[in-house]
């Protein structure tokens, strides 16, 4: 099967990308599914709400994970839990969080899961993903071999370390939350496909999508500045695609894709 995965959506421009120009990249890369990271979709550029995932989902997105900005619009708790294909990660403390973390999706007859997790390192500490997905991973093997994981944290040391921990178990750990696509797209030794970070979809012209006055304007005078999401100006859509045999779940090719709203 091959898998398209879509980074960070941000703001309307990000939703405005996935609505007109994802069904023309999927008639370039047909992929049998299509996964979106969706924390940053408002209009704020922090949560998602109801109507943009089905807006998502109506665009051909067949599962949308989360981050850490998973809880940022409170309006997620009111759908959350209905909603079958939206994930958050999964190391929240599971006895009192709404939603799941992972979920499968049936690609032509074969069982595909599709897994979030939050990472720790500068980030708030959550539960220990390391353990949790092996817990989780072992759960999913009895069922199927074909696993994909969307590592959302910071340091791009912890996104390698889990999917070195879990090649050959799992097909693919791809890493969001930094917005800015890496270049080493790679197969692991056990032929888990890794990718440190997919990258943003929404305004090219931003810094991580946001207007860039604000985001200077910190670094000028030191103090916390309101970020405003970039509506203007070139978008961008990121990501990549990984082709993953059906029995054994080894990956066999991934591949990085970048493309500003003129080049699709």
């Amino acid at each position: 099967m091959r898998i398209l995965f879509i980074g960070d959506v941000v703001g309307d421009k990000g939703v405005s990308m996935i609505h007109h120009y994802l069904p023309k990249l999927k008639q370039t890369v047909r992929p049998q599914v299509t996964i979106v990271n969706g924390e940053n979709a408002t209009s704020m550029g922090r949560g998602i709400t109801q109507s943009i995932y089905k807006q998502l989902m109506s665009d051909g997105v067949d599962v949308v994970t989360l981050g850490n900005h998973a809880w940022s619009n409170n309006e997620i708790l009111d759908f959350i839990d209905d909603a079958k294909r939206l994930i958050r990660p999964y190391n929240y403390p599971r006895r009192t969080t709404p939603g799941k973390g992972y979920t499968m999706v049936n690609v032509n007859g074969v069982q595909l899961a599709v897994m979030n997790f939050q990472g720790r390192v500068f980030m708030d500490p959550l539960d220990d993903p390391f353990a949790l997905a092996d817990e989780l991973v072992d759960q999913i093997r009895e069922e199927t071999n074909c696993i994909f994981m969307d590592f959302h944290a910071e340091a791009t040391s912890e996104k390698l370390a889990i999917a070195r921990y879990l090649d050959g178990r799992v097909s693919a750990v791809v890493g969001t939350h930094t917005h800015v696509q890496t270049n080493d797209a790679r197969l692991l030794q056990g032929k888990t496909a890794f990718l440190t970070d997919a990258g943003m979809t929404g305004p090219a012209d931003g810094m991580l999508g946001m207007q860039p006055d604000s985001v200077i304007k910190r670094f000028l005078d030191q103090r916390p500045a309101r970020y405003k999401v970039l509506e203007t100006g070139q978008g961008i859509i990121s990501g990549c695609f990984i082709d993953i045999d059906d029995k054994s779940g080894h990956a066999t090719h991934i591949e990085t894709v970048s493309m500003t709203d003129d080049q699709i």
